[in-house]
């Protein structure tokens, strides 16, 4: 799925560059055909298939469908459809035209499919990285998000690699580190929501696990897909000496910007991209290492399975490593040589449970090591619960959307 994830990102460069919505003959039909008369599963879409995370879903669905033997007649799409009452109203329409299984991919869908959830009993309604299923007191309202935090500290062994060849090569610049001699790291963040936190901190913390001394610039866009912004965030982080970039961010602006930048020699250093939701290397081939990401087949072929034998889909789906439910995309020219062995030897140790990603012992909170950190698993914005647990923190366990939004030592948010 790497390599077509890969092959599909260059044609959405194409589509981008030329300022149109692109590829729309490859795009699902909105409807099914007529004539079919079986049960449908609804998918509503924040974007399409020009933007990487929702090209992800897309993907998952269609490899799932296809796994499961669900005709493609059985799917109905919703594309680019915006965080407000349109997605209500698509929902609707969706169960109108038969859907008995409903889906959205967006945080910000949430609300509105809770509305229709509450009308229409009968069908079910997963509101993928969303976190009131299991306070709604709707027993037909789901939420799903994996272990994204996972992938994100693989990503950033990745990348601690890298910070340790360019150190040991002496290659670092200057401005690549800060007045205390920590090595400059960059994270283009979509929104200050714990989902973003709980991913850059476990990002952070796998560069640590490799290099120690680095300190992390984090920067928002308040967008999840936003081409400009994120291009013009990483230029920023680069012109403060940043010489890594990692992003909780949908499109290939900032890796895109990290390549004009090695190709112009703009900041008299190269500075490097961690991606996220599929491989950059067709954009920044020269600078991308990989990117952190999501396998959702997993996810829905597990759904789509309940939907077919009649069975209820878990309130909280959440899973990893260990079932294969997310990855890194294949490694870039420019990773440190050992990189794989350090990738494979990471990954082992989490699916062994040796190494947990959110150990208290690897980081401090106000300069000292926590011993307590409440979690927000309800969504009611009150951190209660106390999920420090066993020395480190348990993330997506009591939920299934992230939760862990503490700030730790060593990162600072610049807006």
């Amino acid at each position: 799925m790497k390599k077509l994830l890969t092959v599909l990102l260059a044609l959405f460069m194409v589509f981008s560059l030329v300022g149109c919505s692109g590829g729309k003959e490859e795009t699902p039909a909105d409807q099914p055909a007529e004539g079919y008369n079986g049960p449908k599963i609804g998918v509503i879409l924040v974007g399409d298939e020009n933007e990487g995370y929702t090209y992800a879903h897309i993907l998952g669905i269609r490899d799932a469908a296809a796994k499961l033997g669900i005709p493609d007649e059985a799917i109905i799409w919703k594309y680019s459809v915006p965080e407000d009452q349109t997605c209500y109203d698509m929902a609707v329409d969706l169960v109108e035209n038969g859907a008995t299984l409903v889906i959205s991919n967006s945080y910000g869908h949430q609300s509105f499919m809770q509305q229709a959830a509450s009308e229409y009993p009968e069908v079910t309604f997963v509101a993928d990285t969303g976190d009131t299923a299991a306070v709604s007191g709707l027993s037909n309202l789901k939420n799903a998000f994996p272990h994204t935090f996972e992938s994100r500290y693989v990503s950033g062994v990745v990348a601690g690699m890298k910070i340790k060849e360019l150190s040991d090569n002496g290659v670092l610049v200057p401005e690549n580190y800060t007045s205390d001699g920590n090595v400059k790291v960059g994270y283009v963040g979509a929104f200050p929501y714990a989902e973003v936190v709980s991913g850059y901190t476990a990002f952070f913390l796998g560069i640590k696990s490799v290099f120690p001394d680095v300190e992390m610039f984090v920067e928002f866009t308040n967008s999840w897909f936003d081409l400009t912004a994120e291009g013009t965030v990483a230029d920023d982080l680069m012109s403060q000496g940043c010489v890594i970039v990692g992003q909780h961010a949908d499109s290939t602006g900032a890796p895109t910007k990290l390549q004009e930048n090695m190709e112009g020699n703009k900041y008299g250093f190269t500075a490097y991209s961690v991606g996220y939701n599929v491989s950059m290397l067709d954009v920044a081939p020269d600078v991308a290492l990989t990117s952190a990401s999501n396998v959702w087949e997993k996810f829905y072929s597990y759904a789509f399975t309940c939907w077919q034998n009649g069975d209820e889909i878990m309130t909280d789906w959440s899973e990893g490593y260990e079932t294969g439910a997310v990855e890194i995309t294949d490694l870039g020219k420019a990773v440190a040589q050992g990189t794989q062995e350090a990738v494979d030897a990471a990954i082992a140790a989490i699916k062994s449970g040796e190494l947990h990603v959110f150990d208290a012992s690897t980081f401090t909170i106000g300069g000292e090591v926590p011993t307590s950190i409440l979690g927000d698993v309800d969504a009611d914005f009150t951190p209660e619960k106390e999920c420090l647990i066993d020395g480190y923190f348990h993330e997506s366990e009591f939920r299934s959307a992230p939760y862990f939004a503490e700030k730790i030592d060593g990162i600072t948010t610049l807006n």
